[in-house]
């Protein structure tokens, strides 16, 4: 069982790029692994933008500012976009970010995310613009996202936004589930319905 969602209060991290795949979430050269590990998957997400060429760190890259902090990743339009790689959320999800916000995710990678306990929220991009300038005048400016009010709310300003979640996602999201722990515990009423067939 994984943990469970409820009202996550965060920073966050901005990445205001638009069209982000995964082969730049996570590099093909990492896919030989078939386990997900994620402690290696996480130290490597957006690894070619992390690390310059010769292995050392890039200063300028937003995972490596210690200005910028949070469980909360906050993406330009189009993120995920590309190949259908599930390594990809598992190293969002294996760096630590339990929500990523953007305007508009690929259905493929939105539904790993989801699989992967990571929280996919749409947002209008003129919301995303203002989380955006809010982070950028306070990186320590959080955001709450309530998923069982379906609601994000940027708390620099104070205004807030509803967004869609598929009923099933967010039953398991919210009692920490995956698809065969839902399962397991609809035994007895399968088991029933079997027996009334």
């Amino acid at each position: 069982m994984k943990q469970k969602f409820n009202v996550i209060t965060s920073t966050c991290v901005p990445l205001p790029l638009e069209n982000v795949d995964t082969d730049q979430i996570i590099p093909a050269r990492f896919l030989k692994a078939t386990t997900r590990e994620e402690r290696f998957f996480g130290d490597n997400l957006f690894r070619d933008w992390r690390y310059n060429a010769d292995g050392s760190l890039n200063e300028n890259f937003v995972l490596n500012d210690p200005t910028y902090g949070g469980c909360i990743l906050v993406a330009g339009k189009n993120f995920g976009s590309g190949s259908s790689r599930e390594h990809a959320a598992w190293a969002i999800a294996g760096y630590g970010f339990r929500v990523v916000i953007s305007s508009f995710f690929a259905d493929i990678h939105k539904n790993n995310e989801l699989n992967n306990f990571v929280l996919p929220v749409v947002v209008s991009e003129s919301f995303l613009a203002e989380l955006f300038e809010s982070i950028k005048a306070n990186p320590k400016m959080e955001v709450e996202v309530d998923l069982p009010r379906q609601t994000v709310t940027n708390k620099a300003t104070g205004r807030g936004e509803h967004f869609d979640i598929n009923g099933y996602k967010k039953h398991c999201l919210m009692n920490g589930l995956d698809d065969i722990d839902f399962l397991i515990g609809s035994k007895d009423k399968i088991e029933d319905w079997e027996a009334r067939q």
